[in-house]
């Protein structure tokens, strides 16, 4: 029992420490962005319950700064699609992909397991927001998701957002 407290406690503190991170990004004037891939990354070892689980991280494409607000926002996306995929996959296998490319910015996370059941895909199950969160977040940048899930194929999470939203755009202006 101590060793799955102690787990828990370690994901509380994660919480606490994202939610000050994300206060302070909010009060900072400093530019530096955290590198998307990373974080995203780092959320196999912060659930380190399965270790069987075969996880590949892709970037595909040349990275490019993203708006700030929507960076959290694919973060945010693409962390409770992780999360599902580790917690309730049953999967042997999770893949996540950056796509950086001139139309649009592409994340997908895509995993071999069970699937989700239709139901649930279509009406979300009640008393979890997850899936939910995930539309609205999407839809207010201005992004697309889409979910295909099937017990023989897995799921696959997929998100699109048009390139003049997500990246950063450095705007310069000549002197004449």
């Amino acid at each position: 029992m101590k060793p799955r407290l102690d787990r828990v406690l370690q994901v509380m503190s994660r919480g606490i420490e994202e939610g000050r991170n994300a206060i302070q990004g909010l009060r900072s004037s400093d530019s530096a962005t955290t590198d998307l891939v990373i974080e995203l990354s780092g959320i196999e070892q912060e659930l380190s319950s399965r270790p069987d689980i075969d996880f590949r991280v892709n970037v595909v494409g040349r990275q490019q700064p993203l708006n700030a607000s929507i960076q959290e926002e694919i973060y945010r996306i693409g962390r409770e699609a992780l999360l599902n995929a580790f917690c309730h996959s049953r999967a042997k296998r999770i893949e996540f992909e950056l796509e950086y490319a001139d139309p649009e910015l592409q994340m997908r996370v895509r995993d071999d397991g069970i699937g989700i059941n239709p139901q649930v895909l279509r009406n979300g199950r009640k008393g979890h927001w997850g899936l939910a969160g995930m539309q609205e977040r999407t839809a207010r940048i201005g992004g697309l998701l889409k979910i295909a899930s099937s017990p023989s194929n897995g799921t696959e999470v997929r998100l699109s957002i048009p390139s003049g939203i997500a990246f950063h755009r450095s705007t310069i202006t000549s002197k004449t």
